[in-house]
């Protein structure tokens, strides 16, 4: 299948710029692919520095031109892009994935997020929305709009919601302290236990201890559930200084 990498021929071999946001785009349709290039290429912060049509194609292209964010479609010829995303989990690249589909089956937002891509943006999204989808991924954020963070947290009812703090408080549950507040919103970001270790000046240990009581004080019981969960109740900023 077709992939290209947008090289000037007038231009002799430089280092990657480092002031804009280096995209590869992943999808079968030509059409789409080159409108979409267009509009990408009309930010300043942004360079489109790669195509590709199918599945195998992202893998090369990933490993040549290391971008920084990969736009990915999920349905693919030769490897689809759940699959993409489970490798790439595997492979810890770098890349920040950003899923751009038309689907609107639920369950794969669930897979997608749970294979480590850092957003999802529907086609139909307006334009403006996918631009900040891009800058927000870069800067290390979880990117959901209101659609498909209510798809994905549909799929995880089974889950009891929380509620309040003061209905926590009812049922015997505290309310988060500051400390687990900063670590909700930095998980929401996207940030690993060493990263929010480093963050905050404390040990990988306490980070991990900090997780397990927010698991128990809201109900949820891993990572994407608490930064669905933060993303939906506005936990994923960092919390005000306490008075």
């Amino acid at each position: 299948m077709e992939a290209r990498a947008d090289l000037r021929d007038s231009d002799p071999p430089t280092e990657p710029n480092r002031g804009r946001i280096r995209i590869v785009i992943a999808d079968d349709h030509p059409i789409f692919r080159d409108g979409l290039r267009k509009l990408l290429s009309l930010e300043e912060d942004f360079e489109v520095v790669g195509e590709a049509g199918d599945g195998p194609e992202v893998f090369r292209l990933l490993e040549e031109l290391e971008p920084d964010i990969l736009l990915l479609d999920l349905r693919m010829p030769g490897l689809d892009g759940l699959a993409v995303l489970q490798r790439l989990q595997l492979a810890r690249k770098r890349t920040k994935i950003i899923v751009l589909t038309a689907s609107e089956d639920k369950n794969e937002y669930v897979q997608a997020m749970k294979f480590g891509c850092s957003g999802i943006v529907l086609k139909q999204t307006a334009t403006e929305l996918l631009m900040k989808s891009i800058r927000k991924v870069h800067a290390g954020e979880i990117w959901l709009d209101s659609y498909t963070t209510a798809a994905v947290m549909r799929q995880f009812a089974a889950v009891p919601d929380p509620g309040p703090a003061s209905d926590r408080r009812g049922r015997g549950r505290a309310p988060l302290s500051q400390r687990e507040r900063e670590i909700v919103a930095l998980v929401a970001q996207g940030y690993k236990n060493k990263e929010i270790a480093e963050k905050m000046f404390i040990s990988e240990q306490t980070v991990k201890n900090h997780l397990h009581n927010i698991f128990d004080k809201l109900g949820v019981s891993d990572r994407l559930e608490l930064a669905l969960y933060a993303i939906h109740r506005g936990l994923h900023e960092p919390a005000p200084p306490e008075s």
